[in-house]
């Protein structure tokens, strides 16, 4: 399960039980999202957490840094037995509306915020995924 985790809302995607393909899963705001977590995980396979890693330019964190290592220590404390990886979020924004312009989506769409965030989270999935399965990490 991914998390592009911001200060309005948290974008999450999963993957199948192959760990083949990231779909979107939801979008949710960051006060509700332990919640939904509580609710959701014992239903489903959990078996890792990767959370995006927004870094600048010349590596350095970005100023939502502190939030999401808040986020972090929150999914650990209540979900100490699933492990957490990270993932360098950089350009998953801009490629998520991308991937939103090329899909033909109206602009209403395009614009929608929400979307944004559940596409970025499936590309920070997507990209552990091809990470894991040609032994990057």
């Amino acid at each position: 399960m991914a998390f592009d985790y911001g200060t309005k809302r948290v974008g999450m995607a999963v993957t199948d039980p192959l760990r083949i393909i990231a779909t979107g899963l939801e979008t949710i705001h960051p006060n509700r999202i332990l919640d939904f977590l509580k609710d959701y995980v014992p239903k489903e396979n959990v078996c890792l957490f990767i959370v995006g890693k927004p870094l600048q330019m010349d590596n350095s964190p970005s100023e939502v840094t502190p939030h999401i290592e808040g986020f972090i220590r929150i999914l650990k404390k209540n979900f100490p037995t699933i492990p957490l990886a990270r993932v360098d979020e950089r350009f998953t924004s801009k490629m998520a509306h991308q991937t939103i312009l090329e899909a033909g989506l109206k602009k209403s769409s395009r614009q929608n915020k929400e979307t944004v965030d559940k596409i970025s989270a499936t590309l920070i999935l997507q990209s552990y995924l091809e990470w894991e399965l040609r032994g990057i990490r």
